[in-house]
């Protein structure tokens, strides 16, 4: 709290809004995959590229160029290739599909948020509390014990907090203020290269023909989301068509 340049208690009006929609996201992903396997979870999360477009012209008004689209389109062809698509869908496909809605729709937030000049570190300490308080009752209602070795158990959270989560909003929200939401939505598609990418090297897990060919489509993607095409980037949203 020493380090924002402003108090962070001051105004919770986006801190509300963006937590919520990130609650949205790790919630029902997270219930649905006591449901469902991890390749459609995998999958069907992913589908927040296809949304994030959609919901832009939507409710925005804005159109992507031609290229973002071709982009987006092999980026979901990537994914479906190394995950392997969805199989036997389920309740826990939907709730995981619900999650994958409020992914594209964070993104969009932040997005106009940080177009507008929202101070990132305020905005992503009010949506981490945010999603902190709306987890709790979530958390308490399981069966599941909470007694664990929290000696062991608090390095990993730490590093968990920090790293991949409280450091990682920071920097796409930073880097929100310059780059549009298609553009960010096809960079997010990379995650599930990263992983396999990861398992392969620390796991010492097989990287099979599908998931190398699968990450080279997402990468493919990544690289001819940079040619410009057709319209002007996304990112010039207009004010009066975007929500607040």
């Amino acid at each position: 709290l020493l380090f924002l340049k402003r108090n962070p208690f001051s105004d919770w009006k986006q801190g509300l809004v963006l937590g919520f929609f990130l609650w949205t996201i790790y919630v029902p992903q997270t219930i649905g995959l006591k449901f469902t396997t991890a390749s459609n979870s995998g999958f069907i999360t992913g589908l927040f590229i296809v949304f994030v477009p959609i919901f832009s012209f939507i409710f925005l008004k804005k159109l992507p160029s031609r290229m973002k689209l071709i982009s987006v389109g092999l980026a979901v062809s990537g994914l479906f290739v190394l995950t392997g698509g969805l199989h036997d869908a389920n309740f826990g496909d939907f709730l995981t599909l619900f999650a994958a809605i409020g992914y594209a729709i964070h993104i969009l937030v932040a997005d106009h948020y940080m177009k507008k000049g929202s101070d990132p570190f305020v905005l992503n300490f009010q949506q981490m509390l945010v999603v902190g308080l709306l987890s709790v009752f979530p958390g308490l209602s399981t069966d599941v014990s909470l007694a664990c070795n929290w000696t062991s158990a608090l390095g990993v959270i730490l590093f968990l907090a920090v790293f991949p989560t409280v450091s990682a909003f920071v920097i796409q929200l930073v880097a929100q203020r310059n780059t549009g939401p298609v553009k960010v939505a096809i960079i997010f598609s990379m995650e599930p290269v990263f992983a396999a990418l990861f398992a392969w090297t620390l796991g010492h897990e097989l990287l099979v023909v599908h998931r190398a060919l699968g990450g080279l489509l997402i990468v493919a993607a990544m690289v001819l989301s940079e040619f410009p095409m057709g319209r002007k980037e996304e990112a010039n949203i207009c004010p009066e068509t975007a929500p607040h």
